[in-house]
């Protein structure tokens, strides 16, 4: 393993809010690049968020240190006269400038793709939206629920039948988001690599939703024929379904055609080959609801550690349905640096989760906490240039604020 990494010497200015745009940054810093977080003097409004129902309750600022991980600490009010000095020297230091502030306030900042890219040509401005560029909702604020979940699709498939919209998980839309403008960005990257040209890269919560819904959209778009919603008693497939073991542990069965008969070997059920209600895949979809019951009594009947093992020996897919509780203490996550060390966060945050990224014979940066608001203000002003004369100007302009704090 070599601890040179892919994105040694990049830079970037993160000053999105939020979790989508600081995601990517998050994974960019993750293989070595120098990442600047750029906040308002009262701090980006996520430091807050895990204090907002119905956030998991904790002492510790959880959602900060996953989000901004890795990253230095710089206070800006893009409001004052003078914050364009320090806008214009980031972007000409930065690689990649991130942004998700809402496009009419971007023109009042200087912070429009024409704006800074006169500042620096080969810049990778990158653009994170709830709606996308153009069209009449491009200028619509947008929550990973509202764009990813709801407009999408997703949240209207996501639930069993009779059963209302509920809540996803928080941030899920966001993280699937963060990558996609994580691949928007090394494309950027690449592209500068061959025509030495930067590019104004973007994506949308919308666009992100949509493809993680894609097999349904594009169902939609040849006017396919769609099934109900998920009924578990009456599903269109009852190998597709899932079930609960006799100790109230849920888990998910997916089984093609072929397994048929391995399935019915690790349940010790041979007489359902010769049962004509599901001698084939027709047949048992016309009869779902009594192979559903026939499977929920014998599933009923024997604890879950009694069916992983059949499942695993039979090489029947399925999957536990696990809570987050349960899922930190999965061994496959440390294994495989899915949750690694996190280090002087403080109080019980000594891991964190790792992007999902892996490039082999490469070792990432290792975890570091988040900054406190523009706790690294002094030191990146100096880096940009600026003399301890013009800090001065900065900070009694209001520019800058005079120290860091914490959140």
């Amino acid at each position: 393993m070599t601890a040179d990494n892919i994105f040694s010497g990049l830079k970037v200015v993160d000053l999105a809010s939020f979790i989508a745009g600081p995601g990517a940054a998050v994974i960019l810093s993750d293989f070595g690049a120098d990442v600047i977080k750029v906040e308002p003097p009262t701090g980006d409004l996520w430091r807050i968020g895990y204090k907002i129902p119905p956030q998991p309750r904790a002492k510790d600022n959880y959602p900060w240190h996953l989000n901004n991980r890795n990253k230095r600490g710089l206070a800006l009010d893009l409001k004052s006269p003078r914050a364009t000095e320090v806008l214009q020297r980031l972007v000409k230091w930065a690689d990649v400038l991130i942004v998700n502030t809402p496009h009419p306030a971007r023109k009042r900042l200087n912070l429009a793709y024409e704006d800074v890219v006169q500042w620096n040509s080969r810049l990778i401005y990158a653009d994170v939206t709830g709606y996308g560029e153009k069209g009449p909702d491009a200028d619509l604020p947008g929550f990973d629920i509202t764009a990813y979940w709801a407009r999408s699709g997703l949240l209207s498939l996501t639930r069993d039948a009779g059963a209302p919209p509920t809540l996803p998980v928080t941030g899920s839309g966001d993280h699937a988001t963060a990558a996609n403008l994580y691949a928007a960005i090394v494309t950027g990257l690449y592209r500068r690599e061959r025509t030495g040209q930067g590019s104004y890269v973007t994506t949308s919560l919308l666009a992100s939703g949509v493809w993680a819904s894609g097999v349904s959209i594009q169902a939609a778009l040849c006017d396919a024929t769609f099934f109900p919603l998920h009924d578990r008693l009456k599903p269109p497939n009852a190998t597709f379904n899932v079930y609960r073991a006799a100790d109230d542990q849920w888990f998910v069965i997916v089984l093609t055609p072929d397994k048929w008969q391995a399935l019915s070997g690790a349940i010790a059920r041979p007489d359902l080959l010769t049962d004509e209600r599901f001698a084939d895949p027709g047949k048992q979809a016309a009869n779902s609801a009594q192979l559903t019951a026939v499977l929920d009594a014998v599933f009923g009947s024997q604890p879950m550690a009694h069916w992983r093992a059949a499942f695993d020996k039979a090489h029947l897919t399925y999957g536990i349905v696990r809570a987050p509780g349960e899922v930190v203490k999965d061994p496959q996550l440390a294994d495989n640096d899915i949750v690694v060390p996190l280090a002087d966060a403080g109080g019980k945050l000594t891991t964190t989760i790792s992007s999902p990224i892996q490039i082999q014979g490469i070792t990432k940066v290792p975890a570091r906490r988040a900054p406190e608001i523009g706790e690294h203000g002094e030191q990146v002003l100096t880096q940009l240039g600026f003399s301890a004369a013009e800090i001065d100007r900065l900070r009694a302009s209001g520019a800058v604020p005079h120290s860091a704090r914490k959140s």
